[in-house]
């Protein structure tokens, strides 16, 4: 079992920066890649950014391309993400996960084990 605790959400106006954390109970290099993804009211959980711990290779969905940047620390067991130039559409609860295998990072399925969410809301 596999516990992660994201820390970091809060309120903040448009155009401004936050920057999650998400700390595992176990060694993250354990883990083939790490990921987040968020969930606004009344829609699906949707794809963020993810991270392979092997290579350190990164995947964005296209709508935080060069806003957002995923990164990690294995010394710390924490993967985080830096969120910059925040819009009011990136308001949501921001989970991350972790996956055992390097493909299907893209999907809720390629992952095995979730946080339990920090809400980010962004006013204009």
């Amino acid at each position: 079992q596999v516990q992660l605790v994201e820390s970091g959400g809060g309120l903040v106006q448009a155009g401004g920066s936050l920057r999650l954390s998400c700390a595992a109970s176990r060694r993250t290099s354990s883990f083939s890649a790490m990921g987040w993804f968020r969930q606004a009211p009344g829609k699906e959980r949707n794809f963020v950014a993810a991270i392979s711990w092997s290579a350190g290779t990164t995947y964005y969905a296209d709508s935080v391309k060069g806003r957002f940047t995923i990164s990690r620390d294995n010394a710390k067991n924490t993967v985080y993400l830096q969120m910059n130039s925040l819009k009011p559409e990136d308001t949501a609860v921001y989970y991350c996960a972790s996956a055992g295998r390097p493909y299907g990072l893209r999907s809720t399925y390629g992952y095995d084990y979730w946080g339990q969410g920090t809400q980010v809301t962004v006013s204009s």
